[in-house]
């Protein structure tokens, strides 16, 4: 690392590298930590000089700096700045971004937390370059402008208003009719799910979900001590025989589905499921969970369970982390004006409220001019990167489970059947000893898969030699 004449560290920058602009700062950062080079109780640059020196955007080291502040790395004093807060002495584990775990599973942080310098075509986050960083960096000003007296209290317990009405006023046009105070705001989706399960079961209770499907709520489910039933899904859809058959056995409490651009498949229900879907959940009177994060990557006019229902007994769950920056973290719930109070009530017992300066900065994004377009450029970014994405993963022998309709994810088996010394957590296992990280098929289903497949990024795999190169070599 170089440095400017006032001492401003000035980093050796590979825009060509593996890996983000933010992974490559975190990690000369944190060497240099460990190497002393910066000592504990050394002032960091302020996010403009650093962002000035090293040629990248603030939004770039804001992200950089909140990792290394995760990490123990840094420290945070207010009105002073960034302080180096450890040397390697004093955090004898050495940092995340290179330590290897034993064994990979659905929880491991590096899959969430984007800190690791593994290949990371199993994670389901995009590359903070592909977002519209001029409009989010103008976002998260706007917001930290919040009036004064907006401090004296924890915020409006459904969420940011002026968002709601937003959301509300979108929804109403677009898909189905929805009032301001039917909103609930949420930390992200995943606490979406959790508030409509501690609010809708309890324990013994049974839920039903896709599968394959979310890996995080499967073992959601577990923990609220329901009993996750799958409904299989596969390329043309979700298989609503099997529906039908296990909500006459199980007498379901609620049902998860992805309607549209699902994970891991990438694949859609038709107009003609969702209605068979619904009338099923009428026929056992169960509630469904319409998981619809992935709606602004899709094309207009895909089947919507709460257009269709009305939210009479669907629920719908939103957020903003596939076409905003995820760190944002802003969720949001969708229910009858009978079942948003409750839910509203569960909120306040587990957390009070949600974040209003993130809100804020989801609503200067979304409602700016440049939004749409932003949106627009996202799709087509990832339309390119799934056809280059399969065509390696057809080079490198593995084969399609179904051909997405659009989103992030391509998921792809081998030409291998699982043996006792092998399959996907193994193999997982393997690329990460070797700088990838991939999501086997275990960590998306209920029960063993009976073939080895991964769900990849597209924005990570399509130019990705290296992954190409280990593909090949498993044998």
């Amino acid at each position: 690392m170089e440095q400017t004449e006032t001492g401003w560290p000035v980093l050796v920058i590979d825009r060509n590298k593996r890996g983000s602009l933010v992974d490559q700062i975190v990690a000369a950062i944190t060497e240099m930590v460990n190497s002393r080079e910066l000592r504990v109780g050394t002032k960091m640059p302020s996010v403009r000089r650093f962002a000035k020196c090293n040629a990248v955007s603030t939004f770039t080291v804001v992200e950089s700096y909140d990792r290394l502040l995760t990490l123990g790395l840094l420290s945070s004093r207010r009105g002073s700045g960034f302080f180096v807060a450890r040397s390697e002495a004093q955090a004898p584990q050495r940092l995340a971004l290179q330590a290897t775990p034993s064994a990979i599973d659905a929880l491991t942080p590096d899959l969430y937390s984007g800190v690791s310098d593994a290949l990371p075509v199993g994670a389901g986050w995009l590359p903070p370059e592909w977002y519209g960083e001029t409009t989010i960096l103008d976002a998260v000003r706007h917001a930290m402008k919040i009036p004064a007296n907006r401090l004296r209290g924890y915020g409006h317990p459904l969420g940011f208003p002026t968002l709601r009405q937003h959301m509300a006023a979108t929804l109403s046009e677009e898909l189905f009719q929805v009032g301001t105070d039917q909103i609930v705001l949420t930390h992200g989706a995943t606490h979406a799910f959790d508030l409509i399960l501690r609010t809708l079961t309890k324990p013994g209770d049974t839920v039903l979900v896709e599968d394959p499907g979310y890996s995080n709520l499967m073992s959601l489910v577990r923990h609220h001590g329901c009993i996750p039933v799958g409904i299989a899904r596969g390329e043309h859809g979700l298989d609503v025989e099997d529906l039908a058959q296990q909500a006459a056995a199980t007498q379901p409490k609620l049902m998860f589905v992805n309607t549209v651009l699902q994970n891991p498949l990438g694949t859609s229900l038709s107009q003609a499921q969702a209605h068979r879907l619904l009338g099923v959940a009428e026929q056992f009177d169960f509630w469904i969970v319409e998981d619809d994060i992935y709606r602004d990557l899709a094309a207009r006019g895909e089947a919507s369970l709460a257009a269709m229902d009305g939210l009479r007994r669907v629920i719908r769950v939103g957020s903003f982390s596939k076409t905003l920056s995820p760190v944002l973290r802003v969720g949001s719930i969708c229910a009858s004006n009978s079942l948003a109070p409750e839910l509203l009530r569960v909120k306040m017992l587990t957390g009070l409220t949600t974040s209003e300066i993130n809100e804020r900065a989801v609503y200067h994004a979304i409602s700016a001019r440049p939004y749409r377009k932003m949106v627009e450029k996202l799709i087509d970014q990832l339309t390119a990167a799934r056809e280059r994405t399969t065509e390696r993963l057809l080079d490198a022998g593995l084969t399609p489970l179904a051909k997405p309709r659009g989103g992030m994810f391509v998921s792809a088996a081998l030409p291998l059947a699982p043996s006792a010394d092998l399959n996907g957590r193994v193999i997982a296992d393997r690329a990460l000893a070797s700088g990838i990280l991939l999501s086997p098929g275990e960590f998306f289903t209920l029960q063993t898969p009976s073939s080895i497949w991964f769900r990849f990024n597209a924005a990570y795999a399509a130019d990705a030699p290296a992954l190409t190169q280990f593909l090949l070599s498993i044998g």
